[in-house]
C-alpha cells in the first residue's frame, strides 16, 4: 500500500473556521422548527389559511424533514458532505424566500415542504462534517460542545426570534431571516470547509431502501400528527401507524440482505450508538412537551405576548450553552459519556419536576425560572456527548447516515412528544372538568377554564418528567464505552480491508 503523505495526516488548519459556518447552518435548521410557530396566527390571518389547513404549515416541514433524513444522509456519503451541505443551504434559502413571499396557502405549504426536504440534506451533512473534521479527542469535545449547545438551544432561540420578528416586522421575516443564515454559511463553507480524502461511500444508491424508509417515516410522523388532531382511536391514526410499522419492518428486513444498504445495520446495532439514538429520542419527547405546554401556559394563561413568552425561555438557552460548553465539553475527556448523559437527563427531569407545580397564579421566579435553568443545564450536558457518540467509532463512509439517525431520532421523538403529551393533557383537562363541575360558579368561567387547562398541562409535564428519567436509565444501562480518546477510533484497518474499501485519510 502506498505511503500516506505526511501533510494529509495533519488536521485541517481551517477546521475551526469551518465549525463557525457549520454551527450557523445547524442553528438555522433547528430554530426553523419553532420560529414559525409563533408567527402562525399572523400568517393565517394574512393569507386566509383555514383552521383545517393551518397545521400543515408545521406538518409539511416535519413530514419532508423526517421522511427524507436517511436519504439525505446517504446522499452526503455518496456525493460528498461539503457538496450536500452547500446544496442544502442554497435550497433552504430559496425555499425560505418562496415561503416569505407566499401569496396563498398552497405556495406557503409547498415552500415549507421544500424547506424540510433541503433540511433533510443539510442536517446530516453538517454533523458528519464535524465527525470527519474533528477526530482528536480534545478538539472533538470542544467542537461538539458548540454543536450540542446549538442543537439543544436552537428551538428555544426560534421561539424568541419568532416573537421579535413577528412583533416588530411581520410573519414573513421568520422565513426571510433564513436567507441571511444560509448565504453566510454557504459562502463560508465553500471557502474553508475541506472534506478529508477517501471518506465517501462509492456504493450505488439503495432505491428500495429509500422508498421504504421514506414512506415508513412519513407514515410514522404523520400518524402521530393526526393522533394529536383526531385522537388515537381514529381509523386514520391507526392506519398510518400500522402502515409505518409494516413499512419500517420491511425496510429493516430488506436492509439486512441488501448488498449496498441505505442504512447499514452495523450503524444502529452498535450498543453505544443505539443507546444514544434511543435515549436522545425519548428525551426529546419530554423536551418538546416543555416547549408545547409552557408556551401555551405563558401566553394563554399568564397573558404574555409572543415576544415576552419567547424571552421567558432565555434562561434555558443560557443553561444549555453553559451545560454543553462548560460542563459537557470539560468533563467529556475525563468521564465516560454515560456519566454525563444519564446525570444530565436526570438533572433536566428535576427541572421538569419543578415545572409540574405551575398554577394559574403567576410565579415565574419561583417555578418557571428554576425549572428552565435546570432543564437547560441538564439537556446541555447530555446533548454534547450524545452528539459526539452518535458518530463515534463509525466508519467515515457511514458518517452521513449515522448523523441522519441522530436527526431522525429527534424528529420522531418530537412528533411522538407533541401528539402523545397533547392527548394526555386534553384527557386530563376533560377529567378535571367532569370532577370539578361544582366549583365552576366559585371560580368563574375564565378561572374554571384556566384551572382545567393548567391541570392538563401539569399532568402532561409529569409524563415528560417520566420520559427524561427513562432516557437517563437507558443511557446508563446501554452506553458502556469508556472515556473518549482512551481507545482507537473504533474501526480497525482489518475491518476496512476485509470489505475491500479504500482507507480514508483522517487526521487523528
Amino acid at each position: 500500500m502506498p505511503a500516506i503523505p505526511e501533510k494529509a495526516l495533519q488536521p485541517d488548519p481551517r477546521r475551526w473556521k469551518a465549525l463557525i459556518f457549520i454551527a450557523i447552518a445547524q442553528l438555522m435548521v433547528v430554530l426553523d422548527a419553532t420560529i414559525v410557530n409563533i408567527a402562525l396566527p399572523s400568517a393565517q390571518t394574512d393569507l386566509g389559511i383555514s383552521d383545517a389547513n393551518k397545521q400543515w404549515v408545521i406538518t409539511a416541514y416535519s413530514l419532508a424533514f423526517g421522511g427524507l433524513l436517511l436519504f439525505g444522509g446517504r446522499i452526503s456519503d455518496l456525493f460528498g458532505r461539503k457538496n450536500a451541505f452547500i446544496v442544502g443551504l442554497l435550497g433552504f434559502a430559496a425555499a425560505s424566500a418562496i415561503g416569505g413571499a407566499a401569496v396563498n396557502t398552497g405556495m406557503l405549504l409547498g415552500a415549507r415542504a421544500l424547506q424540510g426536504a433541503f433540511g433533510a440534506l443539510l442536517a446530516p451533512a453538517a454533523l458528519s462534517l464535524l465527525a470527519v473534521l474533528f477526530t482528536d479527542a480534545k478538539e472533538r469535545a470542544k467542537a461538539f460542545g458548540v454543536y450540542g449547545a446549538i442543537a439543544g438551544a436552537g428551538a428555544a432561540v426560534g421561539l424568541i426570534l419568532g416573537g421579535v420578528l413577528t412583533e416588530f416586522l411581520n410573519w414573513r421575516w421568520t422565513l426571510f431571516v433564513n436567507i441571511a443564515f444560509a448565504v453566510v454559511a454557504a459562502v463560508g463553507a465553500y471557502m474553508v470547509v475541506h472534506e478529508p480524502e477517501g471518506s465517501r461511500n462509492p456504493n450505488r444508491l439503495d432505491i428500495p431502501g429509500v422508498v421504504l424508509s421514506t414512506l415508513g417515516l412519513v407514515s410514522l410522523v404523520y400518524g402521530f400528527t393526526v393522533a394529536a388532531e383526531d385522537g388515537w382511536s381514529s381509523t386514520k391514526t391507526i392506519s398510518l401507524l400500522v402502515a409505518s410499522v409494516v413499512l419500517l419492518a420491511a425496510f429493516v428486513f430488506y436492509e439486512a440482505r441488501a448488498k449496498a444498504p441505505l442504512l447499514p445495520l452495523r450503524v444502529i446495532s452498535d450498543r453505544n450508538r443505539g443507546g444514544v439514538y434511543l435515549s436522545l429520542g425519548i428525551a426529546i419527547i419530554g423536551m418538546f412537551g416543555l416547549f408545547l405546554f409552557l408556551t401555551f401556559y405563558l401566553q394563554n394563561i399568564l397573558g404574555y405576548s409572543a415576544m415576552k413568552s419567547g424571552f421567558a425561555f432565555l434562561p434555558m438557552v443560557a443553561g444549555m450553552i453553559v451545560g454543553s460548553t462548560q460542563i459537557g465539553a470539560r468533563l467529556m475527556l475525563r468521564v465516560p459519556p454515560r456519566m454525563l448523559m444519564a446525570p444530565g437527563f436526570l438533572l433536566a427531569s428535576v427541572g421538569m419536576l419543578i415545572l409540574t407545580q405551575i398554577k394559574t397564579e403567576p410565579n415565574y421566579l419561583g417555578i418557571v425560572l428554576p425549572g428552565l435553568v435546570l432543564m437547560g443545564l441538564g439537556m446541555g450536558s447530555a446533548f454534547m456527548p450524545a452528539m459526539s457518540m452518535a458518530t463515534h467509532g463509525v466508519q467515515p463512509r457511514d458518517s452521513g447516515i449515522a448523523s441522519a439517525m441522530v436527526n431522525t431520532s429527534q424528529q420522531v421523538g418530537g412528533s411522538i412528544g407533541t401528539a402523545l403529551l397533547n392527548t394526555i393533557a386534553a384527557s386530563a383537562t376533560t377529567s378535571w372538568i367532569a370532577s370539578n363541575a361544582a366549583s365552576a360558579g366559585k371560580l368563574g368561567k375564565v378561572g374554571f377554564v384556566n384551572e382545567a387547562a393548567v391541570h392538563g398541562f401539569s399532568v402532561a409535564i409529569w409524563w415528560a418528567f417520566g420520559a427524561l428519567v427513562l432516557a437517563a436509565l437507558i443511557a446508563a444501562v446501554l452506553i458502556n464505552t469508556g472515556v473518549p480518546g482512551s481507545e482507537d477510533r473504533g474501526v480497525s484497518l482489518e475491518d476496512e480491508l476485509a470489505e475491500g474499501l479504500p482507507i480514508p485519510v483522517i487526521a487523528h
